[in-house]
């Protein structure tokens, strides 16, 4: 009995060490999917029209899409106010669209990833109707709360606290209903869920395994440092104000106007992570394909680790945005080896790295870094260990389009009631519709008119252009994913270096296999670059990737100690031979 017992433990181990850990080395493309492609002509990109250019990304090298939402909604936050998990929203097509998508992205070999936004619902949510008519079983689903009296006006009761939206003003709404604020921190439309319900986190396990049956890869969490407010048991029953932030400039109505010491970041929220990533693992075994997990925390370093989860329990892949943040136009090599340096030191053993160039909260790649860095940062975030995360068009160097007052669409530009300066607030530039090609709406549409307007730019910036030409950010882009399929850059060790202030090398090194090295020069000037210091790389090496800048061609042989770089050229080389 006790040998066989032993057998069965080697024969889980053994199936679990088989099962597909595709996320690892993966290149994760994120659609926004109102602006990626409209099969309908009504001007709103939908789910049809992903399926149809599921095969361009086939061809690009993606291992897996990640859908902004598109469950039903309101659309007060273009689907991240969910009305019903569920169900698809009208506008995005049927759940038969959907299984349809699912189908064609199986047959090509493209994982789909799905939005999870578990912190808030839509007011028009049956659990929010049912919890303001206190429903007993939803009646507790909201952070409810009685407001205090104002004492100016004994007959009105003011917001329970000072706590701010990050949308502005009070995070506080009155429901005459239930006769009681509701807890907001996004748009009013946006009740917070109660997850000291225990009720709600069983309910959000149950949406996690809806998906799972239908086959989806996994999920990127939104929002996720935000699921618990303080405990008011610890308050007298009360939630507490906020202290002050100091932040000079900022109005009693500003998010910033506050430290956020009760709202955010609350210890209990890595829990209800690490119990999500335990539903993922049943579905692991399940269907033998490991299930990623990526989750959205703006928040300090050490914060953000413990994502990853714990010594008892594994957890998700926290997004990298250090890397996001941290760098700009005005950051050299130094300050971007730095940045690498930062994650992979604070990263816990045995975890998986990630670098994210943008997302659809972010102006886009090309327009934080200028147009001469496109080439460069798409490298560095594919030649890095770990997953890459690409924002649909960061592979064509889109910028941002104008988006006027009068068209602006996002509720945080709108909240600032600012027709002048609601810009600097604004989602909207980076959310235009992808460019497919120079035809009307860039081939987004058949329409008269887009949800949001097209980007300026669209006739000479698309794909379609940057296919027949010669060079091309998206020729490069590919050619970089190719390289990303590489032993070294799978599994490899990293060595980063900073050569100059204007040039980074990062190397990847395998013992057996080619080594991989990526060199971009962020000067405005050619440079003659000697990679002489790293010692393991061979004298001669080869070009598997150039950037538009860069007059080396692929194939070509170069050594290592004389390697001409034209001003913003990015190059990827590798060992001829096997390396180490």
């Amino acid at each position: 009995m006790r040998e066989f017992k032993l057998f069965l433990i080697a024969a889980m181990v053994a199936s679990a060490s088989c099962t597909d850990v595709w996320w690892k080395s993966a290149v994760v493309y994120q659609i926004y999917p109102r602006s990626f492609m409209d099969s309908n002509g009504d001007g709103i990109g939908d789910l049809n029209g992903i399926t149809q250019k599921l095969a361009y990304l086939k061809d690009t090298g993606i291992d897996a899409i990640w859908m902004s939402p598109m469950f039903l909604s309101p659309m007060y936050d273009f689907g991240y106010d969910i009305a019903d998990y569920r169900q698809i929203a009208p506008e995005y097509g049927t759940m038969k669209d959907f299984d349809e998508l699912m189908k064609t992205a199986k047959k090509l070999g493209i994982r789909v990833v799905l939005d999870y936004v578990p912190n808030h619902t839509s007011n028009e949510s049956e659990w929010f109707v049912k919890s303001a008519q206190r429903d007993p079983k939803y009646a507790d689903y909201y952070i409810w709360a009685h407001g205090k009296p104002d004492p100016k006006n004994p007959d009105y009761m003011e917001p329970p606290n000072n706590w701010i939206s990050i949308f502005r003003k009070s995070a506080w709404e009155y429901n005459a209903v239930r006769g009681q604020y509701y807890l907001h921190q996004f748009v009013i439309g946006q009740p917070d869920l109660n997850y000291r319900n225990e009720k709600v986190r069983e309910e959000m396990k149950d949406v996690l395994r809806f998906w799972l049956e239908k086959g989806v890869s996994g999920f990127r969490i939104d929002a996720v440092n935000m699921l618990f407010e303080v405990d008011p048991a610890k308050f007298d029953g009360r939630y507490p104000d906020e202290p002050l932030s100091g932040a000079r400039g900022k109005t009693p109505d500003d998010y910033d106007y506050l430290i956020h010491k009760y709202t955010r970041d609350q210890e209990e929220t890595y829990e209800v992570v690490y119990d999500w990533r335990a539903v993922l693992d049943e579905y692991t075994e399940k269907h033998n394909e490991s299930k990623i997990m990526m989750t959205e925390a703006y928040t300090e370093l050490a914060l953000v680790m413990k994502y990853y989860g714990n010594s008892t329990r594994p957890g998700s892949v926290p997004f990298n945005f250090n890397y996001l943040g941290d760098l700009s136009n005005k950051s050299y090599a130094r300050e971007m080896k730095k940045t690498i340096d930062l994650w992979m030191t604070y990263m816990p053993t045995g975890r998986v790295a990630n670098w994210v160039n943008g997302n659809h909260d972010q102006s886009r790649l090309a327009s934080r870094y200028g147009v001469k860095r496109v080439d460069a940062m798409n490298m560095l975030a594919l030649i890095l260990p770990g997953i890459t995360i690409t924002y649909q068009g960061e592979e064509l160097g889109m910028t941002d389009g104008f988006v006027s007052w009068k068209d602006t669409k996002d509720p945080q530009a709108c909240n600032t009631d600012d027709p002048v300066n609601y810009y600097k607030s604004s989602r909207d530039p980076t959310r235009t519709p992808y460019h497919w090609d120079a035809t009307k709406n860039a081939g987004f549409s058949s329409a008269a008119s887009t949800w949001l307007p097209m980007a300026d730019n669209y006739a000479t910036v698309n794909l379609a252009a940057q296919m027949a030409a010669s060079k091309s950010h998206y020729k490069f882009y590919k050619d970089v994913v190719a390289v990303k399929r590489l032993p070294a850059v799978r599994s490899g060790d990293l060595d980063v270096r900073a050569l100059c202030h204007y040039v980074l090398a990062v190397a990847r090194l395998l013992p057996g296999h080619p080594v991989v090295v990526g060199v971009m020069n962020l000067a405005d000037q050619q440079i003659a670059v000697d990679l002489s210091s790293m010692l393991l790389l061979p004298l001669q090496l080869q070009v598997e990737a150039s950037g538009v800048d860069c007059s080396l061609e692929k194939g070509t042989k170069v050594q290592k100690n004389n390697i001409t770089m034209p001003g913003h050229c990015a190059l990827v080389l590798s060992s001829v031979d096997n390396c180490c």
